[in-house]
């Protein structure tokens, strides 16, 4: 399987949102060693591959919270969640 860069790198930000408790941006920083932008970049872009995410408040700050994935949209959640070493071996 043949899988462009970009588009790996939003399926498995995506499997990760899905698959951790309470996903943050400083946690996904953590599980991935990505910087910052571009956890936020990936964030803002998976609505454009069909993902809706909604970020859930939890605390008093404007920023206090974590993302939900509430739509796969056209994608199989089943398919990248079994993937995900395919899916990792082809990020840059």
């Amino acid at each position: 399987m043949e899988l462009n860069p970009v588009f790996a790198r939003r399926l498995y930000l995506a499997h990760l949102v899905a698959s951790m408790e309470r996903p943050n941006v400083p946690k996904l920083i953590e599980c991935t060693g990505w910087p910052r932008r571009t956890i936020q970049d990936v964030l803002k872009a998976l609505p454009g591959i069909g993902i809706s995410l909604k970020f859930v408040q939890d605390g008093c700050r404007h920023n206090d919270g974590y993302y939900q994935v509430s739509d796969w949209g056209p994608l199989d959640q089943q398919w990248v969640a079994g993937n995900t070493t395919e899916i990792r071996s082809h990020l840059s």
